[in-house]
């Protein structure tokens, strides 16, 4: 690992860090009484607001549009894979699933990543093609894979739980595959563009594909909510640091380290989640569960190693 690389990879563990919490701050907010979009468009403002505040003090030219209509749209693909689809699918998942349950299944993000660009790489040579590592169709990647899926199966028929909670560990997959789409051009539009300007994109185009999703919460019983210390802070914390800090960070990350290198730092997201979940909301890992999760962070592990050919950023 090159020094100039070093710091990338420790800005990335610090970012997973951070967003392995996130599923028990918002598991807060939901048993408080928000609902999952209300959760997202809060959350979201308020690193709009920020991104704004990064952009102004700037001091350069302020970009309001990409250079042709074609990026833009795929900035609005972006606010929708990672921002507006991604999180309505992940908040949704913890009102009915446990918090260290959907931190396992969308842990699968990196794995679903190197998939689709195997994919994408047969079908499409492009700019976004040529930005994506190379990946190599062999035993780690089969292997893991399939480890991974029987890792996911286990923890969704798992008879020990509550049948109502396959609804949302599928949710948590759905998540998962949104952040892999997020993943497979961000990297790319960040270097073109800036971790500022893409990452504020993202951040407006989330904000308007989740406005059709924003009803049911009484006005005056959310004010009563936001109200609760405990309520702004879990916000704060979600709005500012985790999306307005880690989002640039992040974006900044995937453009310097790669599509896969650094959406493989995601398999510890559950590590933190678990730990956060156990101390503070004292969730419990059935043995079905606890074995499906060792199985999913070995097979992303083991899928993760056909990198080590030399194809992986140093």
């Amino acid at each position: 690992m090159g020094r100039s690389k070093f710091g990338y990879h420790l800005l990335a563990l610090a970012v997973v860090a951070v967003w392995g919490v996130t599923f028990v701050c918002t598991k807060v907010l939901i048993s408080s009484g928000l609902r999952p979009a209300t959760i997202f468009a809060i959350r979201f403002v308020l690193a709009y607001l920020g991104i704004w505040g990064l952009t102004l003090a700037q001091r350069s030219r302020v970009r309001l549009w990409a250079r042709s209509w074609q990026d833009e749209l795929i900035f609005v693909f972006l606010g929708v894979t990672g921002g507006s689809f991604y999180f309505l699918t992940e908040n949704t998942a913890l009102a009915y699933t446990q918090a260290s349950n959907v931190a396992f299944l969308v842990c699968s993000a990196p794995l679903l990543t190197a998939l689709l660009i195997l994919l994408y790489r047969r079908v499409r040579r492009d700019r976004f093609s040529e930005a994506m590592e190379d990946i190599r169709l062999g035993f780690p990647l089969i292997g893991g894979t399939l480890l991974a899926f029987s890792g996911m199966a286990l923890m969704l028929f798992d008879g020990a739980r509550l049948q109502v909670s396959l609804l949302g560990d599928l949710l948590a997959l759905g998540a998962a595959l949104c952040w892999a789409l997020y993943s497979l051009f961000m990297g790319k539009m960040t270097e073109e563009y800036g971790a500022v300007f893409a990452t504020r994109k993202v951040f407006i185009y989330g904000l308007l594909t989740i406005l059709p999703f924003l009803h049911g919460q009484d006005p005056a019983a959310l004010c009563g909510i936001l109200l609760q210390p405990r309520v702004w802070l879990n916000l704060l914390f979600l709005g500012l640091v985790a999306s307005l800090a880690c989002f640039v960070a992040w974006n900044q990350v995937m453009s310097k380290l790669g599509n896969i290198t650094s959406t493989n730092y995601v398999y510890l997201n559950p590590v933190f989640t678990l730990i956060s979940a156990m101390a503070l909301l004292g969730e419990r890992l059935t043995p079905a569960g606890a074995i499906g999760s060792v199985l999913i962070l070995g097979g992303i592990i083991l899928a993760g190693q056909r990198e080590q050919t030399g194809t992986f950023p140093s």
